[in-house]
């Protein structure tokens, strides 16, 4: 089956296969919140990005295998509900962006900075902090060598535009940080958002101007 990245709360999971990759996407909770499992090929080491809501359906999607590591986006309360029963069955470990890890009431074990690699058996995800719709907001870039990169985004970049901000300098600061850190990379990259359905960096990329135009 062909991965589309659309899924619904109670609905199947759909999973991208990638050469050293499997990503299986999940839609969980009242806000249809996306999380993300990743599991590497080579090691069977697994990594689930938000633990938002559901903490049944997340741990029926990991499996038996478990989780080595959870990685919570940003500190929104959508995005951690389920992290404590998560964290408690399965013992993973925690990361957040250092910024907004006081925001989580789960215990943060590695806080991210910029730059910072994060390890799912042999595959490496490379941490882009972004500043504006919370302080301490990462997305995660995969940079796979068989092909183009994808990019875990969080609530940070959406189709159709950045996340929601509250104030005109959040704005400023979330599209200053996604143009310097994110569409850097090429039009292929594949994005997947912490709700709806994924999206390339080709069919956002035109819009820039009308983004920063509108204000939001």
């Amino acid at each position: 089956m062909t991965y589309s990245g659309e899924v619904t709360v109670g609905g199947p999971a759909d999973v991208h296969e990638l050469k050293d990759l499997m990503i299986t996407k999940i839609a969980v909770g009242p806000m249809n919140n996306n999380a993300y499992l990743l599991r590497c090929r080579a090691t069977d080491e697994q990594l689930l990005i938000d633990a938002a809501a559901e903490a049944q359906a997340l741990l029926g999607t990991i499996g038996d295998d478990g989780i080595a590591s959870v990685v919570t986006t940003h500190r929104h309360g959508d995005h951690w509900q389920a992290l404590a029963e998560v964290v408690a069955a399965t013992g993973a470990r925690t990361y957040a962006g250092r910024e907004d890890a006081e925001g989580i009431p789960v215990p943060t074990d590695v806080p991210v900075d910029d730059g910072d690699v994060v390890r799912v058996g042999n595959v490496e995800l490379t941490a882009r902090h972004l500043v504006g719709h919370t302080p301490g907001s990462i997305a995660l870039v995969y940079d796979d060598p068989h092909g183009h990169p994808h990019v875990f985004t969080g609530d940070c970049l959406f189709p159709g535009g950045p996340g929601r901000t509250t104030q005109i300098e959040n704005f400023q600061s979330l599209m200053g940080g996604l143009e310097a850190k994110v569409f850097t990379l090429p039009d292929e990259t594949w994005i997947y958002p912490g709700h709806g359905n994924d999206t390339t960096l080709g069919d956002e990329r035109p819009h820039l101007q009308e983004w920063w135009a509108r204000g939001w």
